[in-house]
Formats: C-alpha cells, sequence, structure tokens
C-alpha cells in the first residue's frame, strides 16, 4: 500500500489513544484575543522509513530564533485555505515545491501561547527533494523518522514558569534537536490520532 493511502487510512480511523488532544496553551491565552490563522506543513517522506521534514529556525530571528519547527506560517488573504499556506510558506522557507506534495488532508488545530491558531497540513514528498533554506528565516532542515516522532515513549512532558506561572509542555530529543513547544505538541497529538507502526 502507498504510503500516502497508509497516513490516510491512518488519520480517517478512531483516534489511536484514549487520551485526549491537546488544543493549546489555554491557560496562558487571554480569552478575548482574537487568534490569528496559520498552517504548518507535516512533511512526510515516501520511503521504506518514512520521515518527516523539519527545519531549525535561523538563530537571529526576533521570535523563536534557533527552534525547530515545521515550514510554516500565517495564513494571508491571498491563500485560499490553510492547505494552500501551508504549501507556499514551504515553498519560500525551504524550496519544497507544492507540486511534488500530495496533500493528505488537515487535522484539529492548535492555539499557541503567541497568539496563533495553527492548522497542520498532511502531506506526503517525494524522497531526498533538494531543499534550499531561506537565508532569513531557516538555518537548517533536517529529517526525523516518522515513528520515532510518533512513539509516546519519546513524548517526555516538561514544565517551566512562564509568566510567573508553571506552564507545562512536551520535549522530543532526536540526536542533537530538541523539538518541544507547540511543535512537540502537534506531534503529540499526530501521534494520539494516528496508529502507525513504531
Amino acid at each position: 500500500m502507498r504510503l500516502a493511502d497508509r497516513l490516510r487510512r491512518a488519520l480517517a480511523g478512531r483516534p489511536a489513544q484514549a487520551t485526549p488532544l491537546l488544543p493549546g496553551d489555554h491557560a496562558f491565552i487571554d480569552p478575548a484575543q482574537v487568534p490569528s490563522a496559520a498552517a504548518v506543513l507535516v512533511a512526510v517522506t515516501d520511503r521504506d522509513t518514512p520521515g518527516v521534514l523539519l527545519t531549525r529556525r535561523n538563530a537571529n530571528l526576533r521570535r523563536h530564533a534557533g527552534q525547530i519547527a515545521f515550514p510554516g506560517g500565517r495564513i494571508d488573504p491571498g491563500d485560499a485555505d490553510a492547505v494552500e499556506a501551508a504549501l507556499r510558506e514551504a515553498e519560500e522557507e525551504i524550496a519544497l515545491p507544492r507540486r511534488l506534495v500530495e496533500v493528505i488532508g488537515t487535522v484539529e488545530c492548535y492555539r499557541t501561547v503567541t497568539g496563533y491558531a495553527v492548522t497542520p497540513v498532511i502531506g506526503v514528498v517525494p524522497a531526498d527533494v533538494p531543499l534550499v533554506p531561506s537565508e532569513a528565516e531557516v538555518e537548517e532542515v533536517f529529517e526525523v523518522p516518522l515513528a520515532f516522532l510518533l512513539d509516546d515513549a519519546n513524548h517526555q512532558k516538561k514544565h517551566a514558569l512562564y509568566q510567573g506561572h508553571e506552564r507545562h509542555y512536551y520535549e522530543i530529543l532526536w540526536k542533537e534537536y530538541r523539538i518541544w513547544g507547540a511543535t512537540a505538541a502537534m506531534l503529540v497529538n499526530l501521534s494520539r490520532r494516528m496508529a502507525w507502526p513504531h
């Protein structure tokens, strides 16, 4: 069975775990705040051991410098929907041609502490596509095995003080990369949404 069909089947069924999905950092969000719509591309590489493309953000950025993230960003007025925004952002950030992405669909939105409502867009991309990070935004692009990211044994629950309150978040460690915050939370949700062999 093709990877795209396996992903569609895994996402179409009942959640793999009874644990509720993470809605976002609601404890730190002003209820009166209207979130900005954003989208990210969860690009799964079509290989025997599928991986997920992630980026390390440029260390000189004003916000989230050096953090690990999916390609993505704000949904612009010219974007038809979250899918178009995610594909556009991936093309801008890592030079991933949108024509090479087989879109599987979207999953539940995640609210971030920075005021975004982020829609993850799942897509399959050919393995080993030459990618070029946009120097202004992205320091590097790397790939992590999908099974590793979805294995709940690798989802470490952490806590830290944020604005005088204790904030709980997830962290996934892969080699020298620390995946945490909204990116880790969306991966945790994906793990809870779909069954995937580890």
